[in-house]
């Protein structure tokens, strides 16, 4: 995306960060991968909301963005500003899982490629839906206990019957800290939305919340 002004390190950040589809904290990275975001890297990135971070005691916790992962749909150039011959193998990495990695998996977009990816770490055993779903969530929720809507979850289960994901999402809406809800604003529905609600409690709902 120009404009940006993205160096080698900040776009790395993004590539780990979109690699990880998930919240990480900052201590997590510097174990895993000797990766320390420094707060001008990190109000940076912020300020593009690319990458989304909170204090979580005493370190941060950060996660991709949402534009972060149309971010990540563009090119980088992890060679520039005198970055060895490793910036040249990451260019070369991240044009592969832009492309080629994209079409053999069947994903729409590196979003729902390393959401799936995820989901089937986690996933329990077949048939049990519910890990997949709180892995789905937790890869589009923005924080712990932030709205979903259904429209953008429902994707991520395109290989799942219609009625089985129904009712894999009506047990999870017993568990604690897990809620269910319509649209308050109706007027700002969609055909998606609507498409994606779930029928339940004599309701239409549209909006997932865990963690609540």
């Amino acid at each position: 995306m120009a404009g940006d002004d993205l160096t080698p390190t900040e776009g790395a950040i993004l590539m780990v960060l979109m690699v990880e589809a998930r919240e990480v904290l900052n201590t997590e990275l510097k174990a895993r991968y000797g990766l320390d975001v420094r707060k001008e890297q990190r109000d940076k990135l912020g300020r593009l909301h690319y990458v989304s971070s909170r204090r979580s005691g005493r370190t941060v916790a950060m996660q991709l963005d949402d534009k972060g992962w149309v971010r990540m749909q563009s090119d980088f150039d992890f060679k520039a500003r005198g970055a060895t011959a490793l910036g040249a193998a990451l260019t070369a990495l991240h044009a592969d899982l832009r492309d080629r990695l994209l079409e053999r998996s069947g994903a729409a977009n590196l979003t729902e490629l390393f959401a799936q990816t995820e989901m089937r770490a986690t996933s329990a055993a077949p048939g049990d839906l519910g890990p997949r779903l709180v892995s789905a969530y937790h890869a589009l929720a923005r924080e712990p206990g932030a709205w979903v809507s259904l429209a953008r979850l429902r994707p991520f289960f395109a290989d799942v019957p219609r009625a089985d994901l129904d009712e894999a999402l009506r047990r999870l809406s017993r568990e604690d800290g897990v809620n269910i809800v319509p649209e308050s604003n109706q007027s700002s529905l969609t055909a998606a939305d609507d498409e994606a609600a779930l029928q339940l409690g004599g309701q239409r709902n549209h909006l997932l919340a865990i963690g609540v």
